[in-house]
C-alpha cells in the first residue's frame, strides 16, 4: 500500500510537533534532578505573556495544517502548506542558530534542533512534491482533453 503525499505530510507534521514538544521538555529535564533550569538574563521581571502566546501559535499551527490536510485537496491550500513548512523551515533555522549562541551550549538540544530543521526539510519536499502533483494533473487533464 503506497502513502500518498497528504499522508506524508500528516506524518511529518505529527513527528515535527513532538519533536517541538521533546525539545521543550529536555529543557525541563533538569528539574527532576534538582537543578535550576533559570538563567538570569534571559527575561528578568518582564511578563512572559507573549512568548507563551507565541509558542500556542507555533504549536496549534501545524495542527490546524494537519487537520486542513485531511479535508482540503485545492490547489490553493496546496500553495498554503507549502508556504506554512517553508516559514517552520526558517523559524527552525534561526531557533538552531539562537540555541548556539546560548552559553552553555546544550549540545543535546542542538542534535534535536538539526534533526527538526531535516524534517522540515523533508516537509517542504514532500508539501512542495503534492502542489506540484496538482499542477501536473491540471496539465494532464487539459492534454487529454485535447
Amino acid at each position: 500500500m503506497a502513502v500518498n503525499h497528504r499522508q506524508k505530510i500528516i506524518i511529518l507534521w505529527t513527528v515535527f510537533l513532538l519533536g517541538i514538544l521533546f525539545h521543550t521538555q529536555l529543557g525541563l529535564m533538569p528539574l527532576f534532578h534538582n537543578q535550576n533550569i533559570a538563567t538570569s538574563d534571559t527575561h528578568g521581571t518582564a511578563s512572559i505573556a507573549w512568548i507563551m502566546w507565541l509558542m500556542l501559535g507555533f504549536f496549534a499551527v501545524p495542527m490546524m495544517m494537519m487537520i486542513a490536510t485531511l479535508f482540503s485537496d485545492s490547489n490553493r491550500y496546496r500553495k498554503l502548506q507549502f508556504g506554512v513548512t517553508v516559514f517552520y523551515s526558517v523559524m527552525n533555522f534561526f531557533h538552531l542558530v539562537a540555541d548556539l549562541l546560548v552559553k552553555p551550549i546544550a549540545w543535546y538540544q542542538i542534535a534535536l534542533m538539526i534533526f527538526l530543521f531535516m524534517i522540515g526539510l523533508l516537509l517542504n519536499l514532500v508539501s512542495f512534491q503534492w502542489m506540484k502533483e496538482q499542477a501536473n494533473g491540471k496539465l494532464t487533464r487539459e492534454h487529454q482533453m485535447n
